[in-house]
């Protein structure tokens, strides 16, 4: 088979063992010989090891194992054997520890020997150099430490002690009414802290309004759940003609997943659907309810008739083909100035529409494909189709329902599913990118949520909040998930609906070799399944 694809037309997965062993022309002209320290029984330790004479014979390095990926575009997986055998004897271990509790204020007592007062406090944290500052409003746990923080970042005002009210704005240069900040690297840092007093939260970045003038253009809420979710506009978007965020609102603050129930998911992932339904509409034609919130049921109603539009004349000048949708989880703020996620840690999802053709100007004449990551998978999979005379995404199930173990141990679990349902697969992949992704698919041909019915779309909204609960059960802290969908004029019914969730571990963050699109990881795929299904099963879906 031409194509890299780790998913072979018989339904298998394909991938190549690396069983190194080899000779290294040894060129060095000099040693330097040099005691490093000493042992545990105090002799000396040196560096002879370092400098061999002759030819240095390797008989037998660590086997790689090398996965495509199932999709090309998304480049290899490689895993070493010694690591991955370590995880593979106790699966469990998979995880990341909770992160430290972290006080300066007890840290400046301990030094003291004694209790500090708030203005000691407060002097001693403003004779800090910035970069210490900017670790402290990112790690410190302590509420005293991050509200003295937050008056060094910004101007406050307070209706009583320690019990903000509101910021202080002036004028900018171009008559804009703008809060007044001291730091605003301290501000980011500080807001993205989840032990930061929740009335600070309100007044700094979750009140509406606090963060600019995005109109709030959607709500959806459940009293009885005790959700409430705003959809803003963002007019100047980096997407073109503009970008939502369903944002948890200020009376509903959630800033980690563990705070974060299925029905607030859910009433997120309604507004995606809302917007995308209603602007759908819009362009073809259909009347729409009343104004305000669609009920569930009539949101069908109107999808379906959507869905009868395009079926019926699936033409090539719609304004908007393809639907965006993205979510970035979690946020840190380096004392370097290096910021490591986009997203505030308050729970913030993306959507929006792609255009279906870029217009050209003068300096840029002609039309041209808008793009839209899904157009990748359905490009693969034509290839797939003409090359094997295989529908990929039913090979690609049958792969991962038939799975054997990468390191062909019979005697341990093979499973790659950690849950489904009639409608959806939530798995870990074969060729991991991140190495603790997680996927899930449409299992029936649902290739965009306008093909989604109503079961549908409450499985896909179920299986994110799991694999989401999942994977900062194990200790995860930033996760982007992403949305391959097809365009609405594609009639090609192999294509499914793809999400992939990609954790930035710490130490991981991705170099070279990830820019090759050359992924390295330290377990078995089969092994992150069996961590996986030991939290996930704890999950209540409330």
């Amino acid at each position: 088979m031409k194509l890299r694809t780790c998913v072979s037309p018989e339904g298998r997965f394909l991938f190549a063992v690396h069983k190194p062993h080899y000779s290294v022309a040894n060129l060095r002209a000099n040693d330097y010989p040099a005691v490093l320290g000493v042992t545990p029984d105090g002799s000396p330790h040196d560096n002879s090891a370092n400098f061999p004479v002759g030819e240095v014979r390797v008989p037998e390095a660590d086997w790689i194992f090398e996965i495509p990926n199932p999709f090309p575009f998304r480049g290899t997986t490689y895993i070493g054997k010694g690591w991955a055998d370590a995880k593979a004897a106790d699966p469990a271990s998979i995880g990341l520890p909770p992160p430290p509790a972290v006080s300066f204020a007890e840290t400046v007592a301990g030094w003291q020997e004694g209790k500090t007062d708030h203005q000691e406090l407060r002097r001693y944290l403003a004779s800090l150099p910035e970069p210490l500052l900017l670790a402290l409003a990112t790690c410190s746990t302590d509420p005293d430490d991050l509200a003295i923080l937050a008056d060094m970042s910004c101007e406050i005002e307070y209706q009583a002690k320690a019990q903000p009210k509101g910021l202080r704005y002036r004028l900018d240069d171009r008559q804009r009414l703008r809060p007044v900040f001291r730091n605003k690297a301290l501000f980011e840092a500080l807001v993205n802290n989840p032990s930061l007093p929740d009335p600070y939260k309100e007044v700094m970045v979750l009140r509406p309004g606090v963060q600019g003038n995005s109109e709030i253009v959607g709500e959806c809420t459940d009293a009885g759940a005790g959700s409430h979710v705003f959809e803003y506009l963002r007019r100047n978007s980096y997407i073109p003609y503009g970008h939502y965020a369903a944002n948890m609102a200020h009376d509903c603050v959630r800033y980690a997943i563990s705070a974060l129930s299925s029905t607030d998911l859910s009433c997120m992932r309604h507004l995606y659907y809302q917007r995308t339904f209603v602007r759908l509409a819009g362009q073809l034609g259909i009347d729409l309810p009343a104004q305000g919130n669609l009920e569930p049921a009539n949101l069908e109603i109107l999808r379906q008739e959507i869905l009868t539009r395009f079926r019926s004349a699936p033409a090539d000048n719609y304004d908007f083909s393809a639907t965006l949708w993205g979510w970035n989880y979690g946020f840190d703020y380096s004392p370097t100035h290096y910021r490591l996620h986009a997203s505030h840690q308050q729970i913030h999802q993306q959507f929006a529409m792609v255009p279906h053709l870029a217009g050209g100007d003068e300096h840029a004449p002609g039309l041209t494909g808008s793009y839209s990551c899904g157009d990748m998978v359905a490009d693969f999979i034509r290839d797939y189709r003409r090359e094997t005379g295989q529908p990929f995404f039913e090979t690609y199930q049958k792969a991962i329902r038939t799975n054997s173990r990468l390191d062909s141990d019979a005697g341990k679990n093979s499973s790659l599913i950690i849950f489904e349902d009639p409608h959806v697969l939530l798995f870990v992949p074969k060729a991991q990118t991140s190495q603790w992704e997680l996927q899930l698919m449409t299992i029936k041909p649902v290739g965009n949520i306008v093909e989604a019915d109503t079961a549908t779309r409450q499985s896909l909204d179920r299986a994110i909040y799991l694999a989401m609960r999942t994977l900062t059960s194990l200790g995860a802290r930033m996760i982007t998930t992403i949305e391959f969908s097809k365009r609405f004029n594609n009639l090609d019914d192999d294509q499914r609906l793809l999400y992939c969730f990609l954790p930035k571990l710490p130490e991981s963050m991705g170099a070279f070799s990830e820019a090759q699109l050359r992924f390295i990881n330290g377990h078995y795929p089969e092994d992150f399944a069996i961590a996986c299904r030991s939290v996930c099963a704890d999950v209540t879906l409330v």
